[in-house]
């Protein structure tokens, strides 16, 4: 059909033409957090779990470690047969990767030589193992501490070679606070490096008798070291001072979820000094799903801290077989929102480990 244009509705569709050019080109000129950013892809992380091997235990009981019996024959070897063990388990629970860390059997001495020399033979060994599977394992680099000088060095030989994700250290270290000043030349090259800190209970008992001479140190010990370590952090403003370190912390925060509020009520008359609201610092960090499966420990950490601060986590080997699967399963059966679920299984780990 023969269509007759005027002028007008020439001009009229140079004028749409125009105009959508000009859209085009101012779309161009946003900045780039502003335009539509691809959709993130899954990639479960198991971000809590070990390796270790007889020669490591063996260095650091000589060394004075008394609880290496904890570790040995777990099922967190580097042998072949282990390895396919574990890999079974994980592609069982759907887990595309485990992220390494030492911790509680960390190279820290008071000794110099030897936290050096047990610091340089895991990081050696988890070089090894991640070279070997690079599929499978991601690590988290271990340090001499307390010797802060000397952790630098390492931190430098092994962090880019090794393509690690950050460091792990325990929740104190030969007795010292985290948030003790004399780390804070660690912190800020964590910082500069924007990478990760990932805390894990030292097995210390919180060094008291009231829970090691009463042989509680991991059924209750383990998750009163996090709150602590934690309340220290939060009160010393360590997340504040360090916004480029992602502090990661493990077992759902500890007892955190249920004593936050108190701490907002409580900090301005007891430790006025603490640099902000409890609850606020506490969401500039991370935590870790082990909870040994109980939904309303998950529940609470969710509704109290909220669900893009928190990742997977299994504690392999101590949660190994049924009890693996479970640690990841129990996320989907504790009642969330399924948008919530998704979130803590398959992205958030990857994306806060600098991962995705």
């Amino acid at each position: 059909m023969e269509q007759n244009l005027t002028r007008r509705d020439l001009l009229r569709a140079g004028s749409r033409a125009a105009a959508v050019c000009a859209a085009g080109s101012l779309l161009n000129l946003l900045p780039a957090q502003q335009k539509r950013a691809p959709a993130p892809r899954r990639l479960r992380v198991d971000g809590h779990a070990h390796v270790w091997n007889p020669d490591y235990l063996d260095l650091v009981e000589s060394y004075g470690k008394k609880d290496t019996s904890v570790q040995r024959d777990k099922g967190a070897g580097t042998s072949e047969a282990e390895m396919d063990k574990r890999f079974a388990l994980m592609d069982a629970a759907g887990v595309d990767m485990q992220v390494l860390s030492v911790c509680p059997q960390a190279p820290h001495f008071e000794d110099k030589v030897q936290a050096v020399t047990a610091a340089r033979k895991i990081n050696d060994l988890y070089g090894e193992v991640v070279r070997k599977y690079p599929k499978k394992f991601k690590a988290l680099v271990a340090l001499p501490l307390p010797h802060v000088d000397e952790a630098l060095k390492e931190l430098d030989r092994v962090l880019g070679p090794m393509g690690a994700l950050g460091v792990a250290t325990t929740t104190t270290v030969a007795g010292r606070s985290l948030s003790d000043p004399a780390f804070a030349p660690l912190f800020e090259e964590l910082n500069r490096r924007g990478t990760v800190l990932y805390v894990h209970p030292a097995g210390a008992g919180a060094h008291t008798p009231m829970i090691a001479d009463y042989h509680v140190t991991w059924m209750i010990g383990a998750p009163i070291e996090d709150t602590i370590s934690i309340a220290h952090l939060i009160t010393k403003g360590i997340p504040q001072k360090y916004p480029g370190m992602r502090i990661v912390n493990s077992h759902l925060g500890g007892a955190l979820p249920m004593v936050l509020q108190r701490m907002d009520n409580q900090y301005g008359w007891e430790n006025p000094e603490t640099p902000e609201k409890p609850s606020i610092t506490a969401k500039r960090m991370w935590y870790d799903t082990v909870a040994h499966a109980h939904p309303p420990a998950i529940r609470a950490a969710v509704d109290t801290l909220g669900a893009d601060r928190i990742i997977l986590g299994t504690d392999f080997p101590y949660e190994n077989g049924d009890l693996f699967k479970h640690a990841i399963s129990y996320i989907s059966d504790a009642g969330l929102k399924q948008a919530d679920i998704t979130r803590i299984l398959d992205y958030n780990g990857a994306k806060v480990l600098g991962l995705a």
